[in-house]
């Protein structure tokens, strides 16, 4: 392990480590893998990536187990949905076996930034594809460049697992309504930056987005989805500008596991004053429990959790999750990838 840094006080940000592996889709074909210290790309400055957002990439985590075994958490989910965004951006779509090969590499290569377990610290690995052809007329690329980064991490919110307030403001759009939320590509949240910053001024982590066509069914909640513990089931915005978590899916599935029914529908506004728990949930925090929904434009506060600790569902999701991804909890699902490292 990497003896400098301070593990139990690590930021949510990059760190340089020592390897990232990139394969290049040309002339028809996937090249060979490339391993590489450097943290440069050489680009043309015509590079449809630049000018007309060629841009997708995933995230998802490595962690070291109670039982020193490293696993990587729904890889194969990951590797689907960058396929399924590349497809909607009219990009060159990664095979499977490659996503996992480089996965698996990049992590190999940077053992010594596996933070250990107890310590609340993961592996973060960001796969990323950009489309390289020069281009000044809009069209797609005909070579891409896939890389993989890693980078040891700590928890996203310093509060850790704690309420954040959140707000509803009609102003802002995530996306079009027919456009490309169900992608994880930049532009996405390119979009979302000033909504963010004007959600920070106003002491919220986060803007929870209304539809973009009808302004009257919840969203997602920042970058992540969004649920609400409703008449004791989980529910979660259903829709087609919505980008598909990887972790929410997982969290629904362990809510079946509990015998708590899982909804996925529509969700309007005024159906927030029944829910008992709320939550942000992505890769990075897992579950951002939430205090407050405040309605910026009608001025109604909804009070979901009034003293300010998560609830129990929230909890227990929260909490068999984690276990399953540190070896803690039988994998039943079969979700963890374990890395091979001799």
């Amino acid at each position: 392990m990497s003896s400098e840094l301070d593990w139990k006080h690590l930021p949510f940000g990059y760190y340089p480590t020592d390897y990232n592996v990139r394969c290049t889709f040309k002339d028809g074909k996937w090249g060979e893998i490339e391993v590489t210290k450097s943290d440069k790309i050489e680009m043309h400055m015509a590079a449809t990536s630049l000018h007309y957002g060629q841009e997708i990439f995933e995230g998802l985590k490595a962690f070291r187990g109670k039982d020193g075994k490293v696993r990587i958490f729904r890889l194969e989910d990951n590797a689907s949905r960058m396929r399924s965004s590349a497809e909607g951006l009219l990009m060159e779509p990664v095979p499977e076996d490659l996503f996992r090969k480089m996965c698996l590499m990049a992590v190999k290569l940077n053992e010594r930034f596996i933070p250990p377990y107890g310590s609340g610290a993961s592996l973060y690995i960001r796969p990323l594809e950009i489309g390289m052809s020069p281009s000044i007329g809009v069209k797609a690329s005909s070579e891409y460049l896939f890389i993989i980064m890693v980078t040891p991490v700590g928890p996203y919110f310093k509060t850790g697992f704690g309420c954040t307030d959140i707000c509803i403001m009609r102003q802002y759009d995530r996306v079009a309504p027919r456009g490309t939320g169900r992608y994880k590509c930049g532009g996405n949240y390119a979009a979302s930056l000033v909504a963010g910053e004007h959600a920070h001024d106003l002491g919220c982590s986060a803007v929870l987005f209304l539809d973009p066509k009808e302004k009257k069914y919840l969203d997602e909640c920042g970058p992540a989805n969004f649920f609400a513990i409703i008449d004791g089931k989980y529910v979660t915005p259903k829709s087609d500008s919505i980008l598909p978590s990887v972790t929410n899916k997982a969290l629904m599935q362990l809510a079946r596991d509990m015998d708590i029914e899982v909804e996925e529908r529509h969700i309007t506004v005024d159906e927030l004053a029944n829910a008992t728990e709320a939550g942000a949930c992505g890769t990075a925090a897992v579950i951002s429990p939430i205090g407050t929904i405040r309605d910026i434009d009608t001025g109604k506060n909804y009070e979901i959790s009034p003293d300010r600790k998560p609830g129990p569902i929230s909890t227990a999701l929260y909490d068999r999750l984690s276990a399953i991804r540190l070896g803690e909890y039988p994998d039943e699902h079969n979700w963890n990838t374990i890395v091979d490292l001799d």
